[in-house]
């Protein structure tokens, strides 16, 4: 009877598995293989009120991503700064203000850039690699700033226009548009962003894609170090 029996339970067990109600916390979409890589990146945080449940959401959906950081909320929210940390992600600077950096002077650009560095620094999110200039705007004597902190300008491939409004949908098939090493602009403040990222997991999963890192040395998504 003791073999029927946990041969019975054994069979079950199975069934349960197979069947996708086995109990326990549900599986992220994630492919069997990773074919390539590409990079979520998220702008404008850290935020008490937003970066919370942005990192509970790609946690739970097993993504990791690069979060662009404006230095005024890294100094106002360091705990979020460590939290990205904490829960796998990467951070990069995103100035400190968040102006139109083309119309500064370079001791501007500097200033925006260096009081960023710090702030991340401070708030226990390492010395940033990445810089992205705001709204994509940069010029040779930006550049040249960067260069002097050793930051790697990182633009985008794909525009998820959230900023504009963009619906779930929208979204969504933006990141479908992602091919291996690209990356995409996202922010942390839509509701929109958020509430697609499982099915973001889900599109790349079905592409064999992987959330990677980006590159200090080459600006492309790369399988994580």
């Amino acid at each position: 009877m003791r073999t029927t029996r946990a041969l019975l339970t054994a069979l079950t067990a199975v069934a349960l598995v197979v069947t996708g109600i086995a109990a326990g916390p549900a599986a992220s979409a994630q492919p069997a293989a990773c074919n390539g890589y590409v990079g979520l990146t998220f702008d404008d945080g850290p935020s008490n009120g937003n970066t919370p449940a942005l990192l509970n959401a790609l946690r739970q959906n097993g993504l990791r991503a690069t979060m662009f950081n404006e230095g005024q909320f890294a100094a106002s929210a360091p705990a979020q700064v460590r939290a990205q940390v904490t829960a796998g992600m990467w951070v990069g600077n995103h100035s400190y203000t968040h102006p139109h950096m083309t119309q500064m002077s370079q001791a501007q650009m500097d200033s925006e850039i260096s009081r960023t560095q710090q702030a991340i620094a401070n708030a226990g999110g390492g010395t940033p690699r990445l810089f992205r200039p705001p709204y994509g705007e940069t010029n040779g004597t930006l550049q040249a700033v960067e260069a002097r902190y050793g930051l790697r300008q990182i633009i985008w491939d794909v525009d998820s226009q959230d900023w504009n409004g963009a619906s779930v949908d929208a979204i969504v098939a933006a990141n479908g548009r992602l091919t291996n090493g690209q990356i995409i602009l996202m922010h942390e403040w839509p509701a929109n962003t958020r509430a697609a990222i499982p099915r973001i997991a889900q599109t790349l999963a079905s592409k064999n894609l992987c959330a990677g890192m980006i590159s200090p040395q080459t600006g492309r998504a790369v399988a994580p170090a």
